[in-house]
């Protein structure tokens, strides 16, 4: 089984800004010395991983959860079970203690994590059951029974994008999947937009003018972004299942060439589908085609979008012929062609062969 699966993409995006930094202005970085736009792969794995797509893929069964909450949550449980305060807090410190570690809630009385964790729902149930034990028995928990965590956890989204536990390492999970950020192919600078909101039932002839002014920060671009998935630690990360490892990667490809953050999508509607889609696989060292846009893509009667597609085509030929891949496998999409030719389906093929 081939190893790698790399996927390159290429997305407009119109009048944006689904991933603000602190002043609330479009993220951005400078490459080849030119100011770019930029999304963070921390925001794109959210998305991601909590899209319809993702969920439909994998079912909600195999996704995991990220939160503070979890020793809360069993404290609240254990106090509705009829467990006195004092031993119920206790104990829900020592279940949560097995995922990192836990401290007063500063805003209001309760408990939680230290930081989030991602926990699948195995381990939730797990918990829940153990809470329910204790209740039932009227009991604090056996050391054995604290070995709530399992490395064969069966959630897509920790096998994907790893986890760490510093309480509790040998549960770490490695990613199987890393994620770049996605940043403009062209020369970009972020833009202010100065807007009003009118004060609907007040008189024109009291004040004519508006009743709030702000402004918000946007941006336009093609995007490109790279993603590698390390085919053979997720089937180790999901205990071996063939089946799960390739709806998590059909997952994983659909949700990245149709799924954008959502920031102030009521303001703007960014609502994208990737132009560009080209899949690689094979046992090669994986590389990114960044280099194709270190000199910024300009339009001219072909377009930006056309040029991006030709610039990165051209610089995988050129690794390619320096550096020789033989034997590896390919599939593309392309919106530009005349005829829209290959399809993501292609893609999730290559992606998932010797898995489904």
């Amino acid at each position: 089984m081939d190893r790698f699966f790399q996927l390159h993409l290429l997305t407009p995006y119109p009048p944006s800004n689904v991933n603000r930094d602190d002043l609330g202005n479009p993220k951005t970085a400078v490459i080849g010395g030119h100011p770019r736009l930029r999304i963070s792969s921390q925001a794109l794995k959210r998305a991601w991983r909590t899209s319809d797509v993702f969920a439909n893929a994998v079912g909600e069964a195999h996704i995991g959860s990220r939160t503070r909450q979890l020793p809360q949550i069993v404290l609240d449980r254990l106090l509705k079970g009829g467990v006195k305060e004092k031993d119920a807090t206790k104990w829900a410190e020592a279940i949560g203690g097995r995922f990192g570690k836990v401290e007063k809630a500063k805003k209001k009385d309760g408990l939680a994590q230290s930081q989030l964790v991602h926990i699948s729902q195995t381990e939730m149930e797990a918990v829940e059951s153990l809470a329910d034990a204790l209740i039932s028995e009227n009991r604090e928990p056996s050391d054995d029974e604290l070995a709530l965590l399992k490395k064969d956890h069966r959630a897509a989204d920790i096998a994907l994008f790893g986890r760490m536990l510093a309480n509790t390492p040998s549960y770490n999970t490695d990613a199987a999947c890393q994620v770049a950020h996605a940043f403009s192919v062209e020369r970009v600078v972020s833009e202010d937009d100065w807007f009003t909101a009118v004060d609907d039932l007040r008189p024109d002839a009291d004040d004519a003018g508006s009743a709030h002014l702000g402004s918000l920060g946007f941006g336009a671009a093609v995007y490109y972004l790279y993603v590698c998935i390390d085919r053979s630690l997720l089937l180790e990360n999901v205990g071996g299942d063939k089946a799960l490892a390739a709806s998590s990667i059909r997952g994983l490809v659909e949700s990245a060439a149709t799924i954008a953050p959502g920031g102030k999508q009521n303001s703007f509607g960014s609502r994208v589908h990737a132009v560009y889609g080209c899949g690689e696989l094979d046992d090669y060292q994986p590389r990114s085609l960044v280099a194709a846009f270190f000199k910024p893509i300009t339009g001219n009667d072909r377009g930006a979008v056309a040029n991006a597609i030709g610039a990165l085509k051209s610089q995988k030929e050129r690794f390619d012929s320096v550096y020789g891949r033989e034997g590896s496998s390919s599939a593309e999409f392309n919106v530009e062609d005349s005829a829209g030719s290959g399809k993501l389906v292609d893609l999730v093929a290559l992606a998932t062969s010797d898995l489904a």
